[in-house]
C-alpha cells in the first residue's frame, strides 16, 4: 500500500493531526497508521552553514577575508537534531511512500524548515501542502481534503529563502567587520541592532531632557474643578489666580459626548508579553517559557503566533471555554456573563496559529496546583478571553469651559453608561497582590455636577498648582515590544507577512541577547543601554540601526512571494550591500579602536609576577602578557562546594593567601560548614586551592 509520508514542524502538531486522522501506532520518531507516515521536524532542522564550511580561510575572523559572498550555499543539520533529521530523510526514502505533504507552518518560516529538510534530504518525490490555520480537527480534515500542489508555493519559498541569506550575508559581514576593527566581539543583526537603537535614542532623550516648572491655576466651583492653560511665569500665574477670585466665572461651552470604548483583542505571544511584564514584571522570555510549559501542559494554545483571532471554525469551542472560565475564575462569580463569540472570530486576520487562549483541558486540571507565575498567565489568558468577548464600555464624556478674568479654564468629566468588559477587568485585578501602574488615560474623568451653559459662580475660590516636566521614561519590555512592533510599519507593505523588528516567536531572543552581550543591562523592569550599548550604535552606519531596512526587505521579500520580483534581483542588491559596507570602514584610528576596550578593575597583585590582577567576564588574570596566572570564576573547586567565587574572595586569596568563606557545601556529607579557602598555587597551568578546617584539617583538590 502506498503511503503519505506527512512532515509537521513540532511534535505536538504532528500528534494533534495524527490525533485528528485516527493515526495511533507510535513508533520511534513518527507515528503510523490509515496509510499515513506523520513525523515533525523540532523547527529549524537544517539550517545554512556557518562561514567556515566555506572555506579555512573563514575559520578565524580577518578584515582581509571580508566580504564573504558564497557562490554555492551550503547547508547544515542542527548537531543537537540530527538523529530526527535521520528518520525524516529514512522516511522520505522509504519504497512505500508516494508523496511528501508539507504539514508545517503556514507561512514563509514555515515553508523554509520543510524546503530545507526535503532539498538537503535529497527526495524528489511528489510534494503537496496543508495550509491551515486552526488545529481543530474539523480544519485539519479540510485541509487534508483539499491538499494543494507543494510547486504552487515556490514563489513563498524563494521569498523564506532570500530572507535568510540576506540576514546571513549581513549579519556575518557587518558582525565579523565591527569586531576586528574594534577587537571585540560586536554582534550586528539586522533585528537586534536596530532594537539597540530604540534603547541608546530614548536614552538620549532623558540624558539631554531640560526639567521645566509650570502652573495651573484651578477654580472651585460647586464640585467641578477647572483647570487653566499652562502658565509659565509664576507671578503671572498668582496674578491670575487674585482676578479670578475677584469675579464671576461663567460656563461658556457644555458639550456631552455619548462614546465606546471596544473590548480588547485576544493575545498574540506581544501583547501577552507585554502584559505580562506590566502586571506581574515578567520579561519577556519569562512569559514565552511560561506559556510554552502550560501549552506543554495542554492548559494553553500555542504561544508563538501573531494572531489575535480565532478562525471561524472555532466558536463552539471558544464558548465552552468560556463557560468553563465562568466556573472554574473565582472572581467571574454572579457576574451574569453573556459572551459575543462573533467579535473574537474571523479566519482572515488568522496566520500561521490562532491567538492564545485556554483550552478545555483546564476542566480536568486544578489551577491552584500549578506553580504561581504558571497560574498567573493562564489566569490571565483566561480574563482577556472573557474580556474580549464582553460587550463595549460606553461613557458619556462631559466637557466644560468656563471663562473668568478673561481666560478659559477646562473641566472633564465621566459618567459610566454601561460597564461593559471593565467590569470583568476590575473583577480580574482586584485579585492581583500588587496592582499595575494605570496605561495612560486609564483613570481620566471625575463626575462632574449638573452644570449648565451660562451658569455663573460669582468670587470662585481659586488655587496655583506647581508642575515639573517629567523626561520620557526608560523602556521597559512591554513598551519596547510595543515600540517593536510598530518600528517601521509606515513603511512597510500592508500585506507584508511581517511588520516591525523581528516576529513574536523571536523578539524576546533579541532582548535577551542584547543583555546577554553587555549591551543592555536590566534595572528591575527598566531596559538601560550600557557604554558598550550606546557606543556600538554610534559606530554603525544608519542602515543597520534603521528599522526602515527591515521594512524595505520585507516589501521586498512580499513582492517575491507573489511572483512579481525576481530572488535574484534581490540577492544582487544585498551582496552589494556588503560589499559596500566592508568598502565603508578600511581603517580605524588607534584612539577609535580602544573604544570598546574594558576598563580594568585591579583587585590584587599577582603570587607569580608581582604584576595587576585584574577581573574579567569569566576570570581573574595578570595584566602582564606571558605571565600565565589566572584564576577562573567557574572553577570545579569552587562549583562543587556551591560557592560564587567572587571578587572578594579572590582580592583576599591575592592579599594573605587565604579567604574565610561561609556555608561551604561538603560533597561528601552534603552539609555545609564555615572554613578558609587558601591558595596553593604552583605555578602551572591551573590554579590550585584547599581547605583549611578550623580543627587544621586540611583537603587539597586539584582544580
Amino acid at each position: 500500500m502506498a503511503l503519505t509520508f506527512v512532515i509537521a514542524e513540532k511534535p505536538s502538531v504532528a500528534q494533534t493531526i495524527a490525533a485528528a486522522l485516527g493515526v495511533k501506532e507510535k513508533k520511534d520518531g513518527y507515528i503510523e497508521g490509515g496509510g499515513y507516515l506523520i513525523s515533525w521536524c523540532v523547527g529549524h532542522l537544517v539550517q545554512l552553514a556557518e562561514a567556515a564550511a566555506y572555506g579555512e580561510q573563514y575559520r578565524k575572523w580577518q578584515l582581509d577575508s571580508l566580504p564573504i559572498l558564497p557562490e554555492e550555499w551550503q547547508y547544515a543539520i542542527d548537531p543537537d537534531k540530527g538523529k530526527q533529521f535521520k528518520t525524516l530523510k529514512e522516511l522520505m526514502h522509504r519504497a512505500d511512500v508516494s508523496e511528501v505533504v508539507n504539514a508545517c507552518d503556514a507561512g514563509r518560516e514555515g515553508e523554509l524548515i520543510f524546503r530545507f529538510v526535503y532539498e538537503v534530504a535529497g527526495c524528489k518525490k511528489p510534494m503537496r501542502r496543508l495550509w491551515i490555520s486552526s488545529m481543530e480537527d474539523g480544519a485539519i480534515k479540510a485541509g487534508f481534503a483539499s491538499l494543494k500542489d507543494g510547486r504552487e508555493y515556490d514563489a513563498l519559498f524563494a521569498s523564506a529563502l532570500c530572507r535568510a541569506k540576506a540576514d546571513w550575508l549581513i549579519g556575518i559581514n557587518a558582525t565579523r567587520l565591527f569586531s576586528c576593527l574594534y577587537g571585540k566581539t560586536l554582534n550586528v543583526g539586522r533585528v537586534q541592532t536596530p532594537t539597540l537603537k530604540m534603547l541608546t535614542d530614548r536614552d538620549a532623550a532623558i540624558s539631554h531632557f531640560q526639567k521645566e516648572k509650570y502652573y495651573h491655576v484651578r477654580l472651585c466651583l460647586s464640585g467641578a474643578e477647572a483647570a487653566s492653560d499652562r502658565i509659565s511665569d509664576k507671578a503671572e500665574a498668582d496674578a491670575l489666580k487674585g482676578a479670578c477670585e475677584a469675579e464671576k466665572a461663567v460656563c461658556v461651552s457644555l458639550t456631552r459626548e455619548k462614546k465606546t470604548a471596544a473590548p480588547p483583542k485576544l493575545f498574540d505571544l506581544t501583547s501577552l508579553q507585554r502584559e505580562a511584564n506590566r502586571i506581574f514584571g515578567y520579561t519577556a522570555k519569562q512569559t514565552l517559557d511560561l506559556a510554552q510549559a502550560l501549552y506543554e501542559k495542554r492548559l494553553l494554545t500555542y504561544p508563538r503566533t501573531d494572531s489575535s483571532f480565532l478562525t471561524d471554525d472555532m466558536g463552539g469551542t471558544a464558548a465552552d471555554i468560556i463557560t468553563l472560565l465562568c466556573d472554574k475564575l473565582p472572581f467571574m462569580e454572579g457576574a451574569g456573563f453573556t459572551p459575543g463569540i462573533a467579535k473574537v472570530l474571523d479566519s482572515k486576520k488568522v496566520s500561521d496559529h490562532h491567538a492564545i487562549i485556554p483550552t478545555m483541558e483546564l476542566a480536568k486540571a486544578d489551577p491552584d496546583a500549578l506553580p504561581e507565575s504558571e497560574r498567573n498567565i493562564l489566569t490571565l489568558a483566561g480574563a482577556r478571553l472573557l474580556s474580549a468577548t464582553a460587550e463595549p464600555h460606553v461613557y458619556e464624556a462631559v466637557t466644560a469651559v468656563f471663562s473668568c478674568a478673561g481666560t478659559d479654564f477646562t473641566a472633564k468629566g465621566k459618567t459610566v453608561l454601561a460597564e461593559g468588559w471593565k467590569e470583568i477587568e476590575r473583577r480580574y485585578r482586584a485579585t492581583l497582590k500588587q496592582k499595575p501602574d494605570p496605561e495612560d488615560g486609564e483613570n481620566e474623568g471625575v463626575t462632574l455636577p449638573e452644570l449648565s451653559e451660562g451658569q455663573g459662580f460669582p468670587n470662585p475660590a481659586a488655587k496655583v498648582t506647581e508642575h515639573t516636566t517629567t523626561p520620557p521614561k526608560p523602556h521597559s519590555e512591554a513598551s519596547l515590544l510595543s515600540a517593536m512592533e510598530r518600528a517601521g510599519n509606515g513603511d512597510t507593505d500592508p500585506d507584508a507577512e511581517r511588520r516591525g523588528l523581528g516576529t513574536p516567536a523571536t523578539r524576546a531572543a533579541v532582548i535577551e541577547k542584547l543583555v546577554k552581550s553587555g549591551f543592555v543591562q536590566r534595572k528591575g523592569k527598566q531596559l538601560i543601554p550600557t557604554k558598550n550599548g550606546n557606543n556600538l550604535v554610534c559606530v554603525l552606519p544608519d542602515t543597520l540601526t534603521s528599522p526602515q531596512l527591515t521594512a524595505e526587505w520585507e516589501n521586498a521579500l512580499t513582492q517575491i512571494a507573489r511572483g512579481a520580483a525576481e530572488p535574484e534581483d534581490f540577492m544582487r542588491g544585498i551582496e552589494e550591500m556588503a560589499r559596500a559596507l566592508v568598502k565603508a570602514y578600511p581603517f580605524l584610528s588607534e584612539n577609535q579602536k580602544d573604544l570598546f576596550k574594558e576598563e580594568q578593575t585591579v583587585i590584587g597583585k599577582c603570587p607569580r609576577c608581582g604584576g595587576n590582577v585584574c577581573e574579567g567576564r569569566k576570570n581573574y588574570y595578570c595584566e602582564k602578557k606571558g605571565c600565565a596566572f589566572v584564576m577562573w570564576k567557574n572553577d570545579r573547586f569552587f562549583e562543587e562546594r556551591k560557592t560564587a567565587f567572587t571578587p572578594k574572595i579572590a582580592a583576599a586569596l591575592l592579599a594573605g593567601g587565604k579567604a574565610k568563606v561561609k556555608k561551604l557545601y561538603s560533597p561528601k556529607t552534603g552539609k555545609t560548614y564555615d572554613g578558609s579557602i587558601a591558595l596553593a598555587d604552583t605555578g602551572g597551568k591551573y590554579v590550585n586551592y584547599r581547605i583549611e578546617l578550623a580543627r587544621d584539617k586540611e583537603l587539597t583538590q586539584q582544580a
